[in-house]
């Protein structure tokens, strides 16, 4: 981390900031409605304790439905320029290694004090949405409110019951209604998805993987898939970072937008889809590659996450970018929409910390609390200290891979190419699921291309996985 610009420990002076902190922020005014009666819960992973959001639905009688997404209000402990802000301006999010968490605050603010715990008054900024039956947004709206979290709910189970392979999670059955309003967030959540990919949106599935430890003792890096809850929080996100962005904008104020730009490599996306034996346009168009991508979806199901592995690379990383009102959008190619900004996770990324300090001063008609020129350096900064975090994980992980594989050298791996440079060409194998460094035979290979390899050496400490090709270079 520190190699990377990047701080694990939290200085003196941001201890004695949280020491001095008593507890939650309790602060009433006319501002601030009072919100803690609506059936609010939170869906995240089974051991998330950085709860950033929660949602609500509520159906209308001309049968569109209300939606409320609260969040988290970080800025109410955390004020802009205190030492504890700093910490988080420096790193810019939270760093998450097999090994160990490194958070953006310190785990008594983004775990307790500043999360939307079960069972606690919070104070949160709630974005609400009117969505009809067709997935379209309508009126929408901004303001401050004290909420409660009525359940602490996990995707996994959350999803076994709304696909119906499992009751209901106790959590859920202990709320009366909770359920009701559950399924209501859900048939809404797939209103948006649909409209969303009728726009252009890409159908992808990426492999997450996990370290599994038993006790100290790491045993896989196992695949994370994506389902239906997963989906549903995906949705409300992308719907509320969208109301975020307008929301400022049509109160003159600038916002930081978190955008993807028409891939540089559509060219190789487009050899990609004729190796498939579709013809994609010759400029890069998102509704043609999602149609692409789901008649691979429904031909080959089982091999679609390395289809969309490939293509995530050949997109290219999302990146900040200042806003300024009045300015053309830059908009997101991937999820097929103009307005986006992130603002749904500030106890781990300090863009949405930029963006409550924003709406809380629209919300308040004060003037912007970030310079453009801040803002724009801000941008960049954050892009960048993102792109750190992302190579320590991913180097924490090369080395927890690394030991798994350490007394498999000479084994065989199916494999996927995974990406290209001018310094190497890396693979995915299965089983476990992790990426290594093609040494020999990688000539003619790109993104997409299936090979067949032998692992040759592995270093721990430096993360290194090093694969040879099979029937190339090297007889079978």
């Amino acid at each position: 981390m520190l190699e990377r610009g990047l701080q694990p420990e939290f200085r003196a002076e941001a201890l004695a900031q949280l020491r001095a902190i008593t507890g939650p922020s309790v602060e009433h005014g006319p501002g601030i409605r009072d919100l803690r009666q609506l059936l609010w819960a939170s869906i995240d992973n089974d051991d998330s304790r950085d709860l950033d959001q929660l949602s609500v639905a509520e159906p209308l009688p001309d049968g569109s439905v209300r939606i409320r997404v609260a969040i988290a209000d970080v800025d109410a402990l955390v004020p802009r320029g205190s030492p504890l802000d700093d910490h988080a301006r420096l790193n810019t999010t939270s760093v998450y290694t097999a090994g160990e968490i490194f958070p953006m605050l310190p785990e008594r603010l983004s775990t307790d004090l500043t999360s939307l715990a079960a069972g606690q008054v919070r104070l949160a900024l709630v974005i609400e949405m009117t969505i009809d039956a067709t997935g379209v947004l309508g009126p929408s709206d901004l303001y401050r409110a004290a909420v409660v979290n009525r359940a602490k709910l996990a995707y996994d189970s959350v999803a076994a019951w709304l696909e119906g392979h499992a009751p209901a999670p106790p959590a859920v059955s202990a709320v009366q209604g909770l359920d009701r309003v559950l399924r209501l967030q859900d048939e809404v959540a797939q209103r948006l998805r649909q409209l969303r990919y009728q726009h252009g949106a890409l159908t992808l599935q990426t492999l997450e993987t996990r370290p599994v430890f038993a006790g100290e003792q790491l045993l896989d890096m196992r695949p994370e898939r994506g389902n239906r809850a997963k989906e549903l929080i995906e949705d409300f996100m992308v719907a509320a970072n969208g109301v975020t962005a307008r929301f400022l904008a049509h109160r003159g104020l600038p916002s930081l937008r978190r955008v993807l730009r028409a891939p540089e490599r559509w060219s190789r996306i487009v050899a990609l889809a004729a190796d498939f034996g579709t013809t994609l346009p010759g400029t890069a168009d998102a509704a043609a590659l999602n149609d692409f991508l789901l008649s691979c979806r429904r031909r080959d199901p089982a091999r679609f996450a390395d289809l969309s592995l490939s293509i995530v690379k050949l997109l290219g990383r999302g990146e900040y970018a200042l806003e300024m009102p009045g300015e053309a959008s830059t908009g997101h190619f991937a999820l097929a929409v103009e307005d986006y900004t992130h603002s749904t996770a500030p106890n781990r990324r300090f863009p949405d910390l930029i963006t409550q300090r924003l709406l809380k001063a629209a919300l308040e008609g004060r003037p912007t609390p970030y310079a453009a020129q801040e803002l724009q350096q801000l941008a960049s900064h954050c892009t960048q200290q993102e792109d750190n975090a992302a190579k320590v994980e991913r180097q924490v992980h090369k080395s927890a891979a690394a030991l798994l594989l350490a007394s498999r050298i000479g084994a065989r791996f199916d494999a996927i190419v995974t990406g290209v440079a001018s310094h190497g060409t890396w693979v995915r194998v299965e089983s476990p699921t992790v990426e290594g460094k093609l040494v020999a035979g990688d000539r003619g290979l790109d993104v997409g291309d299936r090979v067949r390899v032998v692992l040759v050496h592995t270093d721990v400490e430096r993360g290194f996985i090093d694969f040879e090709r099979i029937g190339h270079d090297h007889g079978e």
